[in-house]
Order: C-alpha cells, then structure tokens, then sequence
C-alpha cells in the first residue's frame, strides 16, 4: 500500500498508539495503531496482545517511516497503560519517550465512581483541575491535594481506589511537561479509532486468510485518512481532510 506520509517535513515527531481489539474467523485479534497529525499512520494486526506480536505489528510503522527518513526517531509516544505496548515501543525506538494518557486514567475513575452521586462532579473537576497544573510542581502538589481529598472524603471501595491510583501515577504523568507539544490524552487517536470500530462492526468483522484481513485493516485505514471533514468543524477553513493539509 506504500506509507501514508511521503514527505519527510511531514513525519509527526509526537503520536499516539494503541490497540483495537477485533475478530478474526471468530477468534479476538488486535490491530496495533499508530496516529499522528490527526492521520493513521499504520494499522497493522497482531495475533496476541503480547510484547512479540505488537513489536511486530508497530514495527511496520517504523520500517516504513525509516523508508522515508532512515534515521526517523519520534520524540514522544502517548500509550495507554498496557505494559506489553510500552515495552513495543521502547524495542522500536530505544530513545522515544512514553507518555502516559491522562484521558484513560480519567475514564477509570469515572466508571468507578458513577454511583457516588453525591461527589462524582467534584471528582471530576478535581482531577481536571489536576491535569491543567502549569507545571510539574504544580501537578505534582495538586495530586497530593487529590489524594488528601479523596481519602477525607470518598467511601473506601473501587472509586477510591481509582483515584489513589492516578495520584500515584504522578511521576508517568508529569513525564509530558518535557514535551510542550506531546499528545497527554489519546483524543486524536480515539476520534480515529471510533470510526475504525464502525467500519468492523459493519463489515461483522473479519473471515477467511489472515492476510486479507491485514490488506483489508490498512486499505481502510489509509482511506479514513481522505474522509472530508464536517461542513460544522472549523478545521474545514483552512483543509477538507486531513491528508490535503
């Protein structure tokens, strides 16, 4: 299918990845996922979830980003929390920073702590207060006002728990004030995945060879790249996909 980018001052120095879990003749599958610039970059699936297979997988995007830069080395990589992806990464680029996502932290703390009515809002603004401190001390004195909160106040169970965890995060998280430009939330690589579960879902999924699903997930892949944007969005002013920009 050749790469996505094909001009080396467009090579994204800051992405994102993560895995979408699938099936395939039945069987769960995942197609590892690279972002950048509001492009896939790469889809490109594994068998198993596990270190081998997604070193594999994201290891097409490298081979063919070097194609267009031999010595490309990305700056930063926003991941979720899954140690076989990050130990994927730090295979591929021995120097990348890993950045943790803020977002599914968040998300965590929502699920546990939905059925606390009477603090869930004030959770929620707390943490996000947290995540726009304007520096790493900041942050790092917001967690503790976080976690002094969350313990005066939250009844023990799973949404404390939640919470403690974030806060005892803070060193991952803080990684990011590094890195002025680096993605803290997988939004951008969300927004792309959704549409890429529609389509599977649509297509109910994937059967037959192996290597027609890996044709299939990067052909439609490359193709969302082209989908014009919302007559609605304000990006429309200035591009009409993402790959015309």
């Amino acid at each position: 299918m050749g790469t996505t980018v094909k001009q080396l001052d467009k090579l994204p120095v800051d992405l994102l990845a993560d895995k979408k879990h699938t099936r395939l003749n039945g069987d769960k599958v995942f197609v590892a996922t690279t972002v950048g610039n509001d492009c896939v970059l790469d889809a490109s699936v594994a068998r198993q979830a596990d270190e081998h297979d997604l070193t594999e997988a994201y290891g097409q995007f490298k081979i063919e980003a070097q194609q267009v830069k031999p010595d490309y080395p990305p700056a930063t990589v926003n991941t979720d929390g899954w140690a076989a992806t990050q130990a994927a990464w730090r295979s591929l680029f021995a120097k990348v920073a890993l950045i943790a996502c803020f977002l599914h932290a968040f998300l965590k703390i929502c699920d546990r702590c939905k059925r606390l009515e009477n603090h869930f809002s004030e959770v929620c603004r707390r943490v996000w207060d947290t995540y726009h401190a304007p520096n790493p001390q900041q942050f790092l004195a917001r967690c503790e006002a976080l976690k002094t909160w969350a313990i005066k106040t939250l009844p023990a169970g799973s949404g404390l728990e939640a919470v403690l965890k974030l806060c005892g995060r803070a060193p991952e998280f803080i990684r990011a004030y590094a890195y002025p430009t680096a993605h803290r939330t997988s939004n951008m690589l969300d927004r792309l995945m959704d549409h890429m579960d529609r389509v599977f879902y649509q297509a109910h999924y994937f059967h037959g060879h192996l290597m027609i699903m890996k044709y299939s997930v990067r052909a439609g892949a490359l193709l969302s790249n082209f989908l014009p944007d919302s007559l609605r969005a304000a990006v429309v002013e200035r591009y009409q996909s993402p790959r015309t920009n």
